[in-house]
């Protein structure tokens, strides 16, 4: 199939989701460890990301699921499949008895050419260590079964690679709990044909939360998900941009220089987001602070050139019209809309994402005053104004005035794993002009 996205704003024809299962009820058993904002129902969070995938369908949207595409690619691709079991025989770990032990992993090798792609997806999903034990004077072995961190994230399908004009850059994720993804994912795309540009690898570190193409030119982010080794080795990629921006993680101006905290601005598109061809929509005090470097083609690769800017001037310099947010909208996902064609997004209904979001705010403001407690005051005053003014992201004059449609999504309960519509989708093909 065609793989490739020149802008976010081109009409978006076919998009890979998927739908959380069992993985997250692991991720709901503690939520800071695997990276959740805060806990959240499991049921209303599934419900809502069907809802998800029904909006993408009626804007006439391809949708497929990964799991789906996994089953789909072990039949038309054995070899592919062969390779897979031989990962799932070195991921899969047993403990045994030193008696036991030889004959448990033979077994598992043999056996696992008569499973099934569903139960190799799920060996992938939820990563199991199986313990033998042996009570003495019993003929019974008793086994336990250990998770070694179920990829309980998996559901945010943005962050394991980025599309640009040339195809797939398939990432390397900065925390631990997430590096299994891109093997997965990565696997499923190339079952499915999809064009590979390449491969950022350790020690590099990229997510495609940090990457937005914009026609002539891409935004990447360079911060605590994407590292300078990460973006190095993408800058040596044929990207097809005649120029990318390099955008550096800013630091919030309302958390004190030494007590930053990433997690509120982890990619750019948390705090940024194209609407639609000159049309963005962001925090302007994050975007006045971070600082952008301009690559251009030069050789095999990309090469700096002239001083640093702003992202806010690099954005007027290109004459994007930048739609504000407030602190509260920013927080509440606001920027991580899914641009569906030219000025049509599909965005998290923040009005609702607010009262959540407060509450955790709240939490972390007792407990570190210091840290939290002008960011708290500031999201406080918001929730007046925008209440007074009735215009919470996207029901916003100025996006109205901009003539962007929108397609408000209550997905306040999705978002407490840490991320919007954006983030929970990988965009397969965008058609320019279309």
């Amino acid at each position: 199939m065609r793989t490739s996205a020149r802008a976010e704003w081109d009409p978006l024809t076919d998009v890979m989701i998927h739908r959380p299962g069992i993985e997250m009820f692991f991720g709901l058993l503690e939520p800071y460890s695997f990276l959740y904002e805060r806990a959240f129902s499991m049921d209303a969070a599934v419900y809502e990301h069907t809802t998800l995938e029904h909006a993408l369908e009626e804007a006439g949207v391809r949708v497929h699921r990964l799991k789906r595409g996994a089953v789909q690619g072990a039949q038309d691709h054995p070899e592919l499949v062969r390779r897979v079991r031989r990962a799932a025989v070195e991921l899969v770990q047993f403990e045994a008895p030193r008696d036991l032990l030889p004959r448990v992993r033979k077994a598992f090798r043999e056996n696992v050419g008569r499973l099934d792609p569903e139960t190799l997806f799920n060996i992938f999903l939820l990563r199991p260590r199986v313990r033998l034990s042996e009570r003495p004077g019993e003929r019974v072995i008793l086994p336990r079964v250990e998770l070694e961190v179920p990829l309980a994230n998996l559901l945010y399908l943005r962050d394991q690679q980025a599309l640009g004009p040339n195809g797939f850059i398939l990432g390397s994720m900065s925390k631990p709990q997430r590096r299994g993804e891109p093997l997965l994912t990565g696997s499923i795309l190339t079952w499915m044909g999809a064009e590979i540009l390449g491969r950022v690898r350790p020690p590099g570190t990229f997510e495609g939360g940090d990457f937005l193409p914009a026609g002539d030119f891409a935004l990447l982010g360079l911060g605590d998900r994407t590292n300078h080794e990460g973006v190095r080795q993408i800058l040596k990629m044929d990207l097809g941009f005649r120029e990318v921006a390099v955008v550096h993680q800013p630091s919030h101006p309302l958390i004190p220089g030494d007590e930053r905290d990433p997690m509120v601005d982890m990619h750019v598109d948390t705090y940024f987001n194209f609407a639609g061809e000159k049309i963005a929509v962001g925090l302007v005090s994050l975007l006045d602070r971070a600082r952008v470097d301009r690559y251009r083609p030069s050789g095999r690769g990309y090469q700096l050139v002239g001083p640093p800017t702003t992202l806010s001037k690099f954005l007027k310099e290109k004459d994007f019209t930048v739609i504000p947010l407030t602190t509260l909208e920013q927080l509440s996902y606001s920027s991580n809309f899914l641009c569906l064609k030219d000025r049509k997004i599909l965005a998290v209904d923040a009005e609702r994402t607010t009262g959540p979001v407060l509450e955790g705010l709240a939490r972390a403001a007792r407990a570190d005053p210091h840290r939290y407690g002008a960011l708290l005051r500031q999201a406080q005053q918001d929730l007046k104004a925008l209440r007074k003014e009735g215009n919470f992201f996207p029901h916003k004059p100025e996006l109205y005035a901009a003539k962007v449609e929108t397609i408000p999504l209550d997905l306040r309960e999705l978002t407490g794993s840490y991320g919007g519509a954006h983030c929970m989708t990988c965009a397969l093909n965008r058609a320019p002009g279309g």
